[in-house]
């Protein structure tokens, strides 16, 4: 039987272009629906912009996704900031269930055709990756982000989510993770 073809993501990697990314969890799965995986996703993102991969812009949290605005610092590819967000999120949510709760794992099991089995956090490929090449889709996409979990019926208000830079957008401040002001482009909030 041939092995079916894998999907790879389009990048198109052009310096100071920022980047609209949205990628899942496997099978879709809400495994971002308790404290602990949002939290993480948070602590792993601030590193890696902190490492100076890029500037972050906006970010939400859904359940089975997430969306990110952000600028590549030059000559990042976009490849390498999804594995720095990642791989240690795997990492680290894998130890814990496997320290704390075996029995979850069996919903992270991707079971190969010739029997091999990983476990996975994420879904296969790289996600989605739109070049924002405007400061009107720039303020769109962030507004589109913010926005999702009140489409959703998650909350009433974009600031009322916990796992989104909507507040931060809307009250100023910087949590729960501070937004790159200094480099963002004038937009209206």
């Amino acid at each position: 039987m041939p092995s079916p073809k894998r999907v790879h993501r389009k990048s198109w990697d052009v310096d100071w272009q920022a980047h609209s990314l949205t990628f899942s969890c496997y099978g879709r799965q809400p495994f971002f629906s308790g404290h602990h995986a949002p939290n993480w996703f948070l602590e792993t993102l601030g590193e890696a912009r902190d490492a100076g991969l890029f500037d972050l812009w906006a970010y939400v949290i859904m359940p089975e996704h997430v969306h990110l605005v952000l600028l590549p610092a030059e000559g990042v590819p976009v490849r390498q900031i999804l594995f720095r967000l990642k791989r240690p999120l795997t990492q680290r949510v894998l130890a814990w269930v496997r320290g704390t709760r075996p029995v979850f794992l069996e919903r992270m099991a991707d079971r190969q055709p010739d029997g091999t089995v990983t476990h996975r956090f994420w879904q296969r490929g790289g996600g989605y990756d739109r070049n924002l090449r405007s400061v009107k889709d720039i303020n769109e996409k962030i507004n589109y982000i913010h926005d999702n979990p009140v489409r959703r019926g998650l909350v009433a208000q974009s600031k009322d989510w916990l796992w989104s830079s909507a507040r931060a957008w809307i009250e100023g401040g910087d949590k729960p993770l501070r937004v790159d002001w200094a480099s963002l482009p004038t937009l209206s909030k």
